[in-house]
């Protein structure tokens, strides 16, 4: 090849007359983007689907809220295990950790006679402590995340069962039900309860906000390479599924208790993993642990502390949970640890760390959940239920495969 052909054109995008138009710039955005964009389609394709499919239950007002707060414990336990599967660990013992602080939630409060917010604290400690304890063995003895978690799921299901002697405890306080199952109180007789309209307002404005904030500081330091024209598109289409969710809930019963605490842990969970030390740590860690721990980078003790955090988390679920069902039974909580790893791979975290987001988890908990309820409207047998959300998993699992051949082809 000769010295005229190797500076022929290298680049055809800055050749006059080469450069791609808006369009063409947003296809090529979008084409890197497709993991991401291909996750909302899928989300608005089911709740379509089931739109028509159950002739309009999908989304009334009454099942949206059932939604909510059907669904509000895997979403958080979401929260948690994409912090754990971005830092390249996994935890299977959640499941258990549920039941067994549901369980002790249910002997502090009716045995014990502890006061229902008492009972909270010490329970979320008691979350904390657990995750302590299995991320001793993972962070400083060096046992996989697998072994120990594992170990964990036999050994709280196990402590579940003696604290309760193999007996479900009810009933609780209404106020702590009200964590799982509450409503924030409604101003108004009829019509639309306004709180919940003021709260769908906020949240429609502060995510435009946080919009353009963001976008002005990748600009800022030449990080930005979102079309503006799509930023607009997904910044109202956001804000116009808030407002309508906003307006479906406040013609129900208003805002559940448990949708504010989610809403603040997405918040806080994600700022924390987009802008903190802590967040590009663990992704440091998922991505290149030797290469982290060359950094710099303290893996063990960020190891440590996401698993005291999922142990909160679960805690935090448990209870959730518990003050929903008005029960703590030893067998609470089975199968939560493989809905939440579903959600979160569903949601776009890659097998082997390093990538995932909190709303992608979030996104992820929403199909499970939207394919689980309009599943069962439709009279879907369980088992039909498990073969369909397992296809589904194995979809987004492969799909995420797809796209990082395509990408490391394309380097090529």
């Amino acid at each position: 090849m000769s010295a005229t052909s190797d500076l022929k054109n290298p680049r055809q995008d800055l050749v006059p007359g080469k450069q791609p138009g808006p369009l063409g710039s947003a296809a090529t955005y979008l084409a890197g983007q497709l993991r991401q964009i291909g996750l909302f389609i899928a989300l608005l394709v089911i709740v379509i689907f089931f739109q028509i499919a159950t002739n309009g239950i999908t989304l009334r007002p009454i099942n949206v809220s059932n939604l909510v707060i059907q669904n509000s414990y895997i979403l958080i336990l979401a929260i948690g295990m994409v912090m754990i599967i971005i830092a390249g660990h996994i935890d299977l013992s959640v499941g258990s950790v549920v039941a067994f602080i549901g369980a002790m939630s249910g002997v502090m409060i009716t045995q014990w006679g502890l006061p229902w917010w008492v009972a909270i604290i010490l329970c979320l400690i008691l979350g904390a402590l657990v995750g302590a304890w299995q991320g001793f063995w993972v962070a400083y003895f060096g046992i996989p995340a697998f072994i120990v978690t594992l170990a964990g799921m036999l050994a709280f299901r196990g402590a579940a069962q003696i604290a309760l002697q193999n007996q479900q405890i009810s009933p609780f306080p209404s106020q702590f039900r009200a964590l799982g199952s509450g409503f924030l109180p409604a101003f108004g007789t009829s019509g639309y309860e306004p709180l919940t309209l003021i709260i769908g307002a906020v949240a429609a404005i502060a995510i435009v906000l946080s919009g353009f904030r963001g976008r002005a500081v990748r600009r800022k330091y030449e990080l930005e390479d979102e079309p503006f024209a799509w930023f607009i598109v997904k910044m109202a289409f956001t804000v116009a599924l808030v407002v309508y969710v906003a307006f479906l809930l406040a013609s129900y019963s208003g805002t559940p208790i448990v949708l504010v605490v989610l809403g603040a842990l997405v918040v806080i969970y994600a700022s924390v993993m987009r802008n903190s030390v802590f967040g590009r740590h663990t992704y440091a860690i998922g991505g290149n642990l030797q290469a982290a721990s060359l950094s710099g980078v303290k893996t063990k003790r960020v190891t440590f502390l996401l698993f005291v955090n999922m142990g909160v988390i679960s805690a935090l679920a448990g209870l959730v949970f518990t003050g929903q069902l008005n029960l703590a039974s030893p067998s609470a909580g089975t199968g939560f640890e493989l809905d939440a790893i579903a959600a979160v791979f569903i949601g776009g975290a890659a097998v082997t760390g390093g990538i995932g987001t909190v709303p992608g988890a979030i996104v992820g908990g929403l199909i499970i959940g939207i394919l689980n309820n309009g599943m069962s409207i439709l009279g879907v047998g369980t088992e039909y239920q498990s073969l369909i959300k397992g296809l589904v998993l194995l979809a987004a699992v492969a799909f995420d495969v797809f796209n990082k051949r395509r990408a490391a082809s394309s380097i090529k």
